[in-house]
């Protein structure tokens, strides 16, 4: 099972025009948390696309692309780009050009985002969010798949015979769809026979095993061999040197995070009760010591046959120092317990 880190570049606002220094800040650990999971022999990172002042990254293949010049091995991916508010044509440019200068290690992790910003700040109309991605990917996928293409929509002024460059390093650039629970999303990536990244950030992770099930037989049923699907699973995570540790310096964060964007969405304020629950053996933290981290990631295997274990990590006001710890923890101390687990099984 291939294992990484996912983030989303938290940072504290600047609220300035420009001289964003805190955005400076938040850059330069990104880069340091991706040259230290590729020295420690991880195998992806992975940076999502925002349009928040409370998230550094607006342009995951930017800022993929410093990264891939101080690392040699890990595979650096989106996630997600935002297809529905993007355009293809400039989404396969750039992420082409990022295969082109890592070596063919480039990754999109396409899917319809969790935020709403993007979409009137480039344009686009909310009651399209479906018809978006459903045409978008469409347009994506024959990109990839031919030098020169023909296509016309409804959402975007049509192609005819044009070539699209730079190509790609790699053969077939990968497209994953990350999804965070809806089965429509999820039985079109097995129709389509694309890796599927699952996002677990809330509910318990049994109550999506049978939205696994629902992609491997949407594969099956397309004709596809479903035994060959790669699947990925998202969660938040952060390790420390014993389970006490990791409670007391990640609970603050993460309530300052789940309650600011609760307030947006009309959530009910999480409790350290909450919390603590999700922290248990079956819940959907894997926050705690790296024997607890283990554990959680075996019992999901077990649940979802996983290929892929994206730990996703959240920064802002943790200092950057216990950013790193976590991350060496993670890489050094769990990561070779589950692979051998996974040899094994």
């Amino acid at each position: 099972m291939e294992l990484g880190i996912s983030t989303f570049g938290e940072i504290k606002a600047d609220n300035v025009a420009g001289g964003a220094l805190n955005a400076y800040t938040r850059v330069q650990q990104l880069i340091a948390e991706a040259k230290l999971a590729d020295e420690k022999g991880l195998d992806v990172f992975a940076l999502g696309e925002h349009h928040r002042p409370d998230f550094v990254v607006s342009a995951p293949e930017v800022v993929l692309a410093a990264i891939a010049a101080v690392t040699r091995h890990i595979r650096l991916s989106s996630a997600v780009t935002v297809l529905s508010s993007a355009d293809p044509v400039r989404t396969y440019q750039n992420f082409a050009t990022l295969d082109l200068i890592s070596g063919g290690r480039a990754e999109i992790m396409a899917g319809r985002g969790s935020f709403i910003e993007s979409f009137p700040l480039f344009g686009y109309d909310l009651q399209d969010y479906n018809t978006l991605f459903t045409e978008k990917l469409e347009l994506l996928l024959k990109i990839i798949e031919n030098e020169k293409v023909t296509w016309n929509g409804k959402h975007r002024a049509g192609i005819s015979g044009l070539g699209v460059y730079p190509r790609s390093y790699q053969e077939r650039l990968p497209v994953w769809i990350a999804v965070g629970g809806t089965p429509g999303s999820v039985a079109r990536a097995g129709n389509l026979n694309l890796p599927l990244t699952i996002a677990i950030l809330g509910a318990e992770p049994h109550r999506f095993a049978p939205l696994v099930e629902l992609y491997r037989q949407s594969a099956t049923e397309a004709g596809h061999d479903a035994s060959k699907l790669q699947l990925a699973i998202n969660c938040h995570t952060y390790v420390a040197d014993s389970s006490q540790q990791a409670s007391d310096e990640f609970w603050p964060i993460y309530e300052k995070m789940m309650n600011r964007i609760g307030r947006e969405r009309g959530w009910s304020p999480i409790t350290r009760d909450q919390f603590e629950y999700m922290r248990s053996p079956e819940g959907s933290l894997l926050v705690g010591s790296p024997e607890e981290v283990v554990s959680k990631l075996k019992y999901q295997h077990q649940l979802f046959r996983n290929t892929r274990f994206l730990a996703q990590v959240i920064g802002g006001d943790l200092p950057h120092e216990k950013i790193m710890h976590s991350i060496d923890l993670f890489a050094t101390e769990v990561a070779p317990e589950v692979r051998a687990y996974i040899a094994g099984s």
